[in-house]
Order: structure tokens, then C-alpha cells, then sequence
């Protein structure tokens, strides 16, 4: 198809280089921050969230995990929460996006000479910092209540970058359920269903041996397990590390080469 046929916004798409797209990425990106700050309850989740799952498992299951000793279960339960807060906020972008394009904030977006895949990128982009804010904000908390970080520095900043990684292929999921779903009431119940089964079908809140062998073949190949028993290590210093790291940068390299297509094609098409 020769340019000519194509719309203004087409025709520049087609013209937008990397220097471009990135400016464009920077921009979206600051867009999606500036309407957090006028819309500060958007972000009671990740600010709330880590506190009140951390003060429920720790305080309500503490007691009755690990032989009756809570303070061990924090060590075991809050890293592995770690994964669990990530995989949650990045869920909730598809419902915001779906809420875009009802309110006709992607019309607008149509009408402009901007790169395309820079909306979604902008998203994921917002739902970083949103996200390093969720686990500044656990980590702090946990220490607070006794936790221990028996590393260092190092550690718990790669804990906290394989949580965004896993956490970042996610969104390509969430973002596709947006496009694809026709309400964000939808978007919101699908996504439970992809989230009540990975969260507790893990290691992230009990030990798998403890769980039934039909469910222990599931915990295995959940990659939240190996996420949980990762962000463990990195923050205990126990356990193997290199393993479940593998499994997790595999995982999120495949969930995105798979799911990261199929939303740019599905934008494309909607847009």
C-alpha cells in the first residue's frame, strides 16, 4: 500500500524513526504520571496493598505456619510477596486501558503523528514506577515489623528487578485481556481468574510440600514459585539462587515474545 492511501497519522507513523519513538515513550510516559498525581486514590493499591497482605499473612497465618513461629514466616512469606505485588499491579493496567479506549482517550491518540507501540511502552513505563513504589514501600514496611535482609544492597536490587521483569511480560497479558474484553468490569474478572490461581498455587504463602501432589506438579511449573523461592534467596542468603533466576528471566522472556506481539497487532487493529 503506497503512502498516498494512507491517513496523516499512518503516513507519519510510518516515518518515525527510534530517536522518535523514545520521545514519544518519554512524553506518553509523563502523561500517564501526571494523571496519577491528580488522581492520587489511583494509586491506593500499590501504596496499600503490600501493607495490608504483609500485616494479614504475617499476623493472621503467621502464628500457625512455620511450627508457630511468625518472625520465621516473615523471612519465608514477605520476598516471595514480592512477586505476588508485582504480578497484581501489572494486571491492573488492562483495566485501565480498556478504559481508555471507552472514554475515547485513544481517539485522540489516533489523530496524532505519534508511534503506535509508544502508547503501550508508556504504559508499561508508568507501571514501573508505580511498581518500584509498591516495593519501596513493602520493603520498608517489613523491616519495620522485623524482617530481616541477611544480604545486601545488591541482592535486594536484583529481587527487586527480576519481580519488575516477571511483573513487565505480564502487562503485555493484561494490556491484550484490555483491548480484547469489552468492559473493564470484564477485564477485572478475567483477570482474577489468571491471578487466584498463580498466586496461591505457589510457594509464595506455604511450603509446596505441604500441598497434595496434584497440586505440588502445578506449584512446580508456576514460575511464581520460582520467583518466590528466588526473591527468598536473594533476601536470605539461603537457597539456590541461579536456578529459579533462570526459570524467571525465561519465563518473562518467552511471556513477552509471545503476548508482546499480539497486543501491538490487537492496538493496531483498534486504533
Amino acid at each position: 500500500m503506497s503512502t498516498a492511501t494512507l491517513s496523516p497519522a499512518r503516513v507519519e507513523d510510518t516515518r518515525i524513526g527510534l530517536a522518535g519513538t523514545l520521545r514519544h515513550v518519554g512524553a506518553l510516559t509523563r502523561r500517564n504520571l501526571m494523571r496519577i498525581k491528580a488522581d492520587p486514590e489511583s494509586m491506593f493499591d500499590a501504596v496499600l496493598m503490600p501493607i495490608i497482605f504483609t500485616v494479614l499473612f504475617v499476623y493472621v497465618f503467621g502464628g500457625a505456619m512455620m511450627a508457630g513461629d511468625p518472625d520465621k514466616y516473615k523471612q519465608y512469606m514477605i520476598p516471595g510477596l514480592m512477586g505476588q505485588t508485582g504480578l497484581t499491579l501489572a494486571m491492573a493496567v488492562g483495566t485501565g486501558l480498556n478504559s481508555d479506549f471507552q472514554t475515547g482517550v485513544m481517539d485522540r491518540f489516533r489523530t496524532l503523528p505519534i508511534g503506535r507501540a509508544s502508547v503501550l511502552l508508556s504504559k508499561i513505563m508508568a507501571e514501573i514506577c508505580r511498581a518500584l513504589v509498591s516495593f519501596t514501600i513493602m520493603i520498608a514496611f517489613s523491616l519495620c515489623i522485623g524482617m530481616e535482609i541477611k544480604t545486601g544492597p545488591l541482592e535486594v536490587l536484583a529481587a527487586i528487578g527480576l519481580s519488575l521483569l516477571f511483573g513487565m511480560s505480564i502487562v503485555w497479558i493484561s494490556m491484550l485481556l484490555g483491548m480484547s474484553l469489552s468492559s473493564a468490569q470484564a477485564v477485572q474478572g478475567v483477570s482474577m481468574l489468571v491471578l487466584m490461581p498463580m498466586q496461591f498455587g505457589s510457594s509464595i504463602f506455604a511450603p509446596t510440600d505441604t500441598m497434595p501432589g496434584w497440586l505440588q506438579s502445578f506449584t512446580k511449573v508456576n514460575p511464581l514459585s520460582a520467583l518466590a523461592d528466588a526473591c527468598r534467596a536473594l533476601f536470605n542468603g539461603e537457597g539456590a539462587v541461579a536456578h529459579p533466576v533462570l526459570i524467571v528471566v525465561g519465563w518473562s522472556i518467552g511471556i513477552t515474545a509471545v503476548f508482546a506481539p499480539l497486543a501491538v497487532a490487537r492496538f493496531r487493529k483498534r486504533t
